[in-house]
């Protein structure tokens, strides 16, 4: 046994604390001042990203046995190299330490006993701290695969029954409408759901800091829930509209709170798996919710289309308050709301509902260039501008924090995601335009027709997200999306009025292969790149984006197909007459399916190919934004994806923490930016020195050259702190005049 020893772990920075070891009794040294029975012989510093971990071994006749860890990450310390008392001491810089944590027993190679030997020991296994996960076998993150298939059961179903009612009322609109005998309000049933969603989004990240997400997700089934039951029970065409609006914001809090708590579940490498899922579930639903809206109106009523979403919610809700198991914080009522951004909310809901507002009434309810359509747009941008600035600027717990914007992967990335929704939604809303105006295909047949789109879309999904849990990269889906999709929609603009069924089911097939990745490739490489605390708003950021690119590519697209349609209203008017010709012009050409079916066979062939040439324009264009993608996806940046995982810290104190770090990292940066200027203007007056010393220099020369004697020059300083150079030239010697020039 060896002698007895004690040394002192002091910090050499202002926290002072101490850890000090003592050779008395066996055991692991740990914070607590537990002590071992042998000798340390030596101390290893081994980083671990920002990280520094110190194993103190101790050895018995040659053998080394457990050891400690000082794993620590704040500011400096200083540790003994050895243990001998007397000799010298090499000091290893280290940060702030924290509770050590104990590994598996280790061995060294070579021999070597106290003496100071370079033996190195592998650090091999570290336990978890507060809020890390360990993975035991048949477990994932710490639960159960039961348990993880039964919370997955429940998002699922919430994810499908929010995206299931944005198309579900597509084919029982006609119905509707006739029911409450409104013709001009028929359209809101749609839009309400799709403008509350929207706006919503972007709070429902922050509130879910403020409150925990497990709260705040059972909030949003609770608000989708009511929503329905209203819309279901309604009376009259206002009430249906203010209840699908209500809807709209329970779905919007669906969709955005499921993809936030499986951040918060799983670690980011396996993160892409249940994202693919959840995007698989997503395609799906839009797909058959006109065929299920269709076959509730026909066999049922329409009020079913609602009433489905009472039971099935209501099991999620159920499932989700019992088996999710996420910390949340006891948050206070009063100060919670007093956190949150009221100001904030007010200007990205108000901006985004006169934005898409105008959009909406823009060629439909007013011209475009009536000043109620003009106003809506152009206050609208300004007030989502004014929003940006406040968040940027002035916001305490910004619900989109602008430096999300700062990086250029990050900014890469949510213009990838505005792109991709810009140009996937075309296909929802238009490919069923082609099969009912063109082909003569029924609202629910038409929904059949796009089950070659969905399906690939969901394979795409899942397996990219089965991708990005198995190789840890992101960046290869994005890539194959954009191809694939630019490929698919460029070939959309082949369709006609005659194109074969091959060509309808491939085309969309690729279409389909190059829209699925980028459901979550784009999220998981934009919350690779933020801090663990701009989770939740990072996530509302990028749902919010995707959202508005949406809204904007429908209204945009329907643009430019009216206009190609009206510039053939002088063809349909010879052909129709200018009675019939109007039903199919301008911006009535989208609403005109049935009144094609009435017509004779030479004026619907007609017509169906002026729908088709309409058409063509409209996707040359969506190809185009699909084309801009592939040069932006090269700006996104790889980064590698961690197994290890910490649950995002959520409530006040959190949100305190998190506003004071962003604080410090903004006068941090401030401080930064002063000091390149002062290092700029450093190196001016540096290059200005020398400049002046060259010429002080050059100007030596020039005399050394012209007069065979040394110039003296002396440096001084100026009143103003100045370098000054000074030449001091001797008399120059008179030549003798009668000094004859030498004979060649």
């Amino acid at each position: 046994m060896s002698s007895q020893q004690h040394h002192d772990w002091n910090t050499t920075a202002s926290t002072q604390q101490q850890w000090i070891p003592d050779a008395a009794q066996t055991g692991p040294v740990t914070p607590e001042n537990e002590e071992i029975t042998d000798q340390p012989t030596e101390l290893h510093s081994t980083p671990n990203n920002n990280r520094t971990s110190v194993r103190y071994s101790t050895q018995t006749d040659g053998d080394y046995h457990a050891s400690g860890i000082w794993s620590a990450n704040a500011s400096t310390i200083a540790v003994p190299a050895t243990a001998h008392s007397g000799q010298s001491t090499d000091h290893i810089a280290i940060k702030e330490p924290e509770r050590p944590s104990i590994t598996q027993d280790a061995k060294a190679e070579g021999d070597g006993a106290g003496t100071g030997t370079d033996t190195h020991i592998d650090i091999e296994k570290q336990e978890p701290k507060e809020g890390e996960h360990k993975d035991e076998d048949g477990k994932i993150n710490g639960r159960s695969k039961g348990k993880v298939a039964i919370i997955m059961l429940a998002l699922c179903l919430a994810v499908f029954l929010a995206a299931l009612d944005v198309t579900i009322v597509t084919t029982a609109l006609p119905t509707i409408s006739e029911h409450f005998q409104s013709t001009a309000g028929y359209t809101w049933i749609g839009s309400a759901f799709l403008l509350a969603n929207s706006a919503s989004i972007p709070s429902w990240g922050k509130v879910s800091d403020i409150f925990g997400r497990k709260p705040m997700l059972l909030f949003a089934n609770i608000v989708f829930m009511v929503g329905s039951l209203v819309a279901a029970l309604s009376n009259s065409i206002g009430m249906l509209i203010a209840a699908r609006a209500v809807q709209g914001v329970g779905g919007g809090g669906l969709i955005i709170l499921v993809n936030i708590v499986i951040g918060d579940l799983f670690p980011l490498r396996i993160r892409g798996a249940f994202y693919g899922v959840i995007g698989g579930v997503w395609a799906v639903a839009s797909s058959v919710g006109p065929i299920i809206g269709g076959a509730f109106t026909e066999a049922v009523t329409w009020r079913w289309c609602f009433y489905v979403n009472l039971p099935l919610d209501g099991l999620a809700f159920f499932i989700l308050l019992i088996f999710l198991d996420i910390k949340t914080p006891k948050t206070p009522i009063l100060e919670g709301f007093k956190a949150i951004d009221w100001l904030g909310s007010l200007l990205v809901v108000g901006g985004t509902l006169m934005l898409l507002f105008g959009l909406q009434y823009g060629g439909v309810t007013a011209p475009w260039d009536s000043a109620e359509v003009l106003c809506l747009i152009i206050i609208g941008a300004f007030t989502l501008f004014l929003f940006g600035m406040w968040e940027w600027k002035a916001a305490k717990y910004p619900i989109m924090p602008m430096r999300l914007f700062f990086k250029v992967s990050n900014l890469a990335t949510l213009t990838l995601v505005f792109l991709h929704g810009f140009v996937f939604i075309s296909g929802s809303y238009y490919l069923p335009l082609y099969f009912q105006a063109i082909r003569g295909a029924t609202p629910i047949l038409s929904g059949v027709y796009l089950l070659p789109t969905a399906l690939a879309l969901a394979v795409s999904s899942i397996g990219t997200g089965a991708f990005v849990a198995k190789v840890g990269k992101y960046i290869p889906p994005i890539y194959l999306s954009f191809f694939m999709m630019t490929l698919g929609y460029g070939l959309f603009i082949d369709f006609d009025a005659h194109s074969s069924w091959a060509k309808l089911i491939i085309y969309q097939i690729i279409a389909g292969l190059g829209i699925g990745p980028m459901f979550q490739a784009p999220l998981i490489a934009l919350q690779a790149h933020i801090s663990p605390r701009d989770i939740g708003t990072g996530t509302a950021t990028l749902g919010f984006i995707r959202q508005l690119a949406t809204s904007t590519s429908v209204v945009i697209g329907e643009v430019v197909y009216a206009n190609q349609m009206e510039k053939k209203a002088g063809q349909l008017r010879a052909a129709l007459g200018p009675q019939q010709a109007q039903f199919v012009t301008g911006g009535n050409a989208g609403a005109s399916t049935q009144f094609i079916d009435q017509l004779g066979q030479p004026q619907k062939n007609i017509v169906r190919e002026a729908f088709a040439d309409s058409l063509m324009p409209m996707w040359i264009m969506y190809t185009c934004f699909a084309a801009l993608g592939l040069i932006v996806m090269f700006f996104v940046r790889p980064k590698e994806l961690t197994r290890e995982h910490t649950e995002t810290k959520t409530g006040i104190e959190a949100e305190k923490a998190n506003a004071e770090a962003a604080a410090v990292e903004r006068e941090e940066k401030r401080a930064s930016k002063r000091m390149s200027k002062a290092s700029l203007a450093e190196s001016k007056r540096q290059s200005k020195l020398s400049l002046a010393s060259g010429k002080a220099s050059h100007s030596q020369l020039d005399v050394s050259r012209s007069r065979p004697v040394s110039s003296q020059y002396s440096a001084g300083v100026t009143e103003d702190g100045k370098e000054k150079i000074s030449e001091e030239i001797p008399p120059v010697p008179q030549i003798p005049s009668n000094l004859e020039r030498p004979t060649q």
